[in-house]
């Protein structure tokens, strides 16, 4: 006990600086919002005191606008399917053939004559699947034909029905509500995960069911995780048409996910999760509820987002521009928070179970592994599962990490700023990796040698923090063209004494993380 009093006695250091930048942080915000508010675009009229509202993210407006249509929409279509669920004791195909037919409204409500395009692509990827996917070489075909489309889609902006004839030009009036090719990056990785799990259906499974069991709180106690749904093989019978389409098109998960591997979900439709409870999912939603007047809260106050697309950064402060960089990075999470948890909580009530994709605060992740483990976590696991890993793993884990991070870019859009957020994301992970490596060698002894390499660890962590922002606001806020300014600004001596500042602050908020790590699993052991 006397070797680690020193963790208890430092938080009494920690805890109070924490409470003072968070104080002096909403502070400035609150005051920036105040005297800049004028010179913002993007602001409309809000309903909480009469303040105006940060309206300036397209996607959040939009989801914000239809929450009360989606909500009905997808309140009637559950309702409907558990009642023909209890009623007829519908298994995989009738289950199927019922999201299909409610998935395919919802479709044409959205893109309208545009889905000829979905279901052109689909139904091609679905015979190459089926008449080459036992070949050996079928997932190079399948990868070069998922990405040509994926990058075709984005130069051709979803392709004009023009372009096949005058006859059908026509269509391109009724092209719908939404940009097909922009939803149609999820159905990408769908009908990958159908292809690759197809191909792996006779091939031998590394996965230890027996060990998992014993280490997972979930199957230890009977029920089945996701992990088990996902590396159980799906029969063969399951790999049909039907079940391919409803997979592809399932309407909860479709917008924006969360990704859900094809195995992972055949097996529900067959057999709906047991993971959560009803208390469990009701809790689920309520805790949505309050995210969602957080966010409320946050875009009538503080007006971060207004300031990243106003460009009104650039006459800041490099103080102020750190407020508005962390402010923009916390909006962004609450954002998909909120998006991904809103579909995930209508798949839960359908009985189908994707994986979480917020798995962890923004503001407790201090290594870049763990943040990208936890920051679209449903992606993270459909990367590891059909990109990483069969590139070879952690054995090749340098080079790896280029073709991830390059296809996630890729992926998201054919932007050179995205590069230039993947590149750099790279380069911060070659050190971070190497660190861990020497790392997992070095043996801590005694109560000093503890202490010494945690505080090494903070420093590292305080280092990384930083450079995930420089990452993420050159990816998403200032672009590659503003690296120069950026590092300009902060050279400067107000910029030197700043970045001094934000440093300590990031090493305190590490040490912070260490604490509440050790919390937990303090808990774990007590059970």
């Amino acid at each position: 006990m006397k070797g680690s009093s020193w963790k208890h006695r430092e938080l009494f250091v920690l805890v109070p600086y924490a409470v003072v930048f968070y104080a002096l942080l909403i502070r400035r915000s609150l005051q920036l919002s105040h005297d800049h508010h004028a010179k913002l675009y993007g602001l409309r009229p809000g309903w909480i005191f009469g303040r105006l509202i940060d309206a300036t993210d397209a996607q959040w407006r939009n989801f914000r606008q239809n929450l009360p249509i989606l909500t009905g929409v997808f309140g009637i279509f559950t309702l409907v399917a558990n009642l023909l669920k209890r009623s007829f004791s519908l298994k995989a195909k009738g289950m199927s053939f019922y999201w299909i037919v409610i998935s395919l409204a919802y479709l044409f409500y959205l893109h309208q004559a545009c889905i000829l395009f979905i279901f052109g692509i689909a139904s091609a990827n679905f015979f190459l699947v089926k008449v080459f996917g036992r070949t050996k070489y079928f997932l190079y075909g399948l990868w070069i034909f998922n990405l040509s489309f994926l990058v075709c889609n984005r130069i051709y902006e979803g392709y004009r029905f023009s372009s096949f004839g005058e006859h059908w030009a026509y269509l391109d009036d009724f092209r719908g509500t939404f940009r097909w090719h922009i939803c149609f990056n999820f159905v990408v990785l769908r009908m990958i995960s159908f292809g690759h799990d197809y191909h792996w259906t006779d091939q031998y499974s590394g996965f230890n069911y027996k060990k998992h069991i014993q280490r997972c709180d979930h199957c230890s106690t009977g029920k089945t995780c996701y992990l088990v749904l996902q590396e159980r093989r799906a029969t063969n019978d399951k790999f049909s048409f039907p079940i391919y389409l409803c997979y592809l098109v399932y309407a909860p998960l479709y917008i924006a996910g969360p990704i859900i591997s094809f195995n992972a979900f055949a097996s529900q439709l067959d057999s709906p999760q047991t993971i959560y409870s009803s208390r469990e999912v009701a809790w689920y939603g309520f805790r949505w509820v309050f995210s969602l007047s957080l966010m409320e809260f946050m875009t009538h106050f503080f007006y971060y987002n207004a300031f990243a697309i106003s460009g009104l950064w650039k006459q800041l402060s490099p103080m102020d521009i750190f407020i508005i960089g962390y402010g923009v990075l916390n909006f962004m999470w609450l954002k998909f928070f909120l998006i991904w948890r809103y579909f995930r909580f209508w798949s839960l009530i359908n009985g189908i179970v994707p994986p979480e994709n917020m798995a962890k605060c923004i503001n407790n992740c201090h290594n870049l592994e763990s943040f990208w483990k936890t920051w679209h976590a449903s992606f993270n696991k459909w990367l590891v599962r059909y990109v990483y890993i069969p590139l070879g793993g952690s054995q090749k884990k340098l080079l790896n990490v280029w073709v991830v991070f390059t296809f996630v870019a890729v992926w998201h859009d054919l932007e050179w700023k995205l590069l230039s957020w993947a590149w750099l994301t790279c380069i911060f992970f070659i050190p971070e990796m190497l660190i861990k490596s020497a790392a997992n060698a070095f043996q801590v002894e005694g109560a000093f040698g503890e202490f010494i390499f945690r505080e090494l660890s903070a420093v590292a962590g305080a280092v990384t923090i930083t450079c995930l922002m420089v990452a993420n606001l050159v990816g998403f806020v200032i672009g590659p063209s503003g690296i120069n300014w950026l590092v300009s600004g902060f050279l400067q001596e107000g910029g030197l004494l700043t970045l001094s500042g934000l440093l300590v602050s990031f090493y305190v908020g590490t040490k912070l993380m260490f604490h509440i790590s050790d919390a937990k699993q303090r808990k774990e052991k007590s059970r």
